[in-house]
């Protein structure tokens, strides 16, 4: 079940422990996608934390949020970006996305394959997803005082399968939010030592997974025309081979 906007917004924004998450993943998000002029980028679910970097370079910034979720005007004293759409029927053209952030939309739907569907719809030629799911071994999957406490966690090898079940291929994959979960000043004030320490130990279990992903395109087989060269029909098969008439005969024609 999606969380209620209202909730998101208040634990992003308005708690210490929510910005200092904002911050653990939003650096990751532009270490792996900087920002570049002339580029759609959009997100699904609450993902509209992680797109304030993209808007002054971008060509478009678009947040899906979705219907049971609902949906707050963002980013705030500036032009409206986020819109409200169905799960199964997002508000965008086909191949329309060039980078795609899915936050709170995947684990929390009670349909994860329509996500899938319209994520892999709307992404362009040569486009890059971005899911970032509550890791199942993580602390912050363990308790529901933060968004990530809610819906299905995922391990690395779940979601690489369920990627490739819906048409992507798996490029890369980290995790992020190395700090526990608590409200606590020495783990809000010492979060950066620890995102810092959790990139360089790899037996450290992050509280999100991030899978960045690209849609699989399929060389179309060869049809019509060249199918049939291939097969040439035999209609005249047996007579003769045809061949130039004599210069004497040419010259006798009318």
């Amino acid at each position: 079940m999606h969380l209620d906007v209202v909730d998101l917004r208040n634990f992003y924004y308005r708690t210490a422990l929510g910005r200092v998450a904002q911050r653990g993943i939003r650096e990751r998000v532009v270490e792996l996608w900087p920002p570049l002029p002339g580029q759609t980028v959009a997100g699904f679910g609450f993902a509209v934390p992680l797109l304030r970097p993209y808007l002054t370079e971008a060509r478009r910034v678009i947040g899906l949020m979705p219907a049971p979720q609902g949906v707050m005007p963002w980013p705030a004293g500036e032009p409206n970006v986020s819109v409200l759409c169905e799960i199964d029927a997002w508000p965008l053209a086909t191949g329309f996305v060039d980078r795609l952030i899915v936050m709170h939309g995947l684990e929390t739907s009670d349909d994860p394959a329509c996500v899938l569907q319209e994520a892999h719809r709307v992404l362009g030629p040569g486009g890059r997803v971005l899911f970032i799911v509550p890791n199942r071994i993580g602390l912050w999957a363990r308790g529901d005082g933060t968004p990530f406490g809610h819906g299905r966690p995922y391990s690395m090898g779940q979601m690489e399968a369920e990627l490739k079940r819906h048409g992507f291929t798996p490029e890369r994959a980290m995790t992020a939010l190395f700090v526990p979960p608590s409200m606590s000043r020495f783990w809000l004030r010492s979060s950066n030592f620890w995102e810092w320490m959790g990139r360089r130990a790899p037996w450290l279990a992050g509280g999100v997974l991030m899978v960045e992903a690209s849609k699989q395109v399929f060389q179309p087989t060869r049809g019509g025309i060249g199918a049939m060269v291939r097969r040439p029909l035999r209609a005249l098969e047996g007579l003769p081979a045809p061949a130039p008439m004599p210069r004497m005969d040419r010259e006798k024609l009318p």
